[in-house]
């Protein structure tokens, strides 16, 4: 390597020692020195590359359009580059050992910016992110700034989802998630008792596998409390679901069943609905007669009654009277 080459290379890594960039995450240095050897400053007459390079940075580094059109999926930054290239090394051969103004640079350089923006722009973009949690490898998208692929940047711990269940009744929890999971995954099953928790220090495993449903065939009180599902692939923890799992005994049950009765019986301002009257009571209240009838009655019985005690009287009356004779011939009668 020659004093000459080493000391534009120092001049570079200077020029871009406070991070990485796109230019370089896509192209190669050697590429860049090419390029601009040849720069010349209009007004001084004289050769500047670092003001070449100055607007490489402008132009590629510090342009949010070409950033964005950058962001492809896991894969394609190998086709960026070459688009990179596609645009740089015909200018590269062109420039090479020859001196050009630097407004030619300007023109040249903006245009292979734009040309690389309108074909980045059409490489296969990824899915996205699906929030609120989880590792999600597939949905992340590449960033020439660093030149590293950016994963969505969600927390493992998933927010807990609560769910009610009567005693002795069958619940399933189902530990699904809306992106893809790799197929060697494993799913770790927890379990903290009555509490409603996310600390993982106070679950205790259950159960281990493949299997993402965990079923209680009949829930008691003993079943309440934070549930946990937990997906690995390999050693990585991919995301945490969490349910909390309330149970109703059945006596609490029926007391709030007789009490919504109770709520449904009242009236506006707190009064009693009244119940109708008993059927037999009904019954007997049609079937008797009004009050004038029934004193009408009462008074022939009265009146039939004073007629047999005075024809009982007067019979009485003629048997003593009467000689003995014919009271025999009556009683013959």
């Amino acid at each position: 390597m020659s004093a000459t080459s080493a000391l534009w290379r120092l001049c570079v890594s200077l020029l871009f020692s406070t991070s990485l960039s796109c230019y370089q995450c896509l192209d190669d240095l050697n590429l860049g020195l090419r390029l601009c050897w040849g720069h010349m400053l209009t007004e001084q007459g004289i050769r500047n590359v670092g003001a070449c390079f100055r607007k490489l940075d402008r132009i590629f580094n510090n342009n949010e359009r070409v950033i964005e059109a950058g962001r492809v999926g896991k894969g394609y930054d190998k086709q960026l580059k070459e688009l990179l290239e596609a645009e740089i090394l015909p200018m590269a051969e062109e420039f090479d050992k020859k001196e050009n103004d630097e407004t030619v640079y300007e023109e040249r350089l903006q245009t292979a910016a734009d040309n690389f923006i309108a074909a980045a722009s059409k490489l296969p973009r990824v899915s996205g992110c699906f929030p609120p949690c989880g590792f999600q490898s597939a949905g992340a998208v590449f960033n020439c700034v660093t030149c590293h692929y950016d994963s969505c940047e969600f927390p493992l711990d998933c927010p807990v989802k609560e769910m009610k269940a009567k005693e002795n009744k069958r619940i399933q929890m189902w530990c699904n998630v809306p992106f893809h999971l790799p197929v060697d995954m494993e799913v770790i099953w927890r379990f903290a008792e009555e509490v409603n928790t996310q600390q993982v220090d106070q679950f205790n495993e259950v159960t281990a596998g493949m299997d993402r449903l965990y079923s209680i065939p009949s829930t008691s009180l003993q079943h309440q409390g934070t549930y946990q599902c937990e997906i690995y692939s390999g050693r990585r923890s991919i995301v945490r679901l969490y349910f909390y799992l309330a149970v109703t005994p059945q006596v609490v049950e029926g007391h709030s069943e007789l009490q919504e009765i109770f709520d449904l019986s009242l009236l506006p301002g707190g009064r009693l609905v009244p119940s109708p009257p008993p059927l037999p009571h009904l019954l007997l209240l049609l079937l008797l007669p009004s009050p004038l009838l029934l004193t009408a009655c009462i008074t022939a019985l009265l009146l039939l009654l004073f007629l047999s005690l005075g024809i009982l009287y007067r019979s009485l009356k003629t048997r003593q009277s009467s000689p003995p004779e014919q009271v025999d011939e009556d009683e013959d009668l």
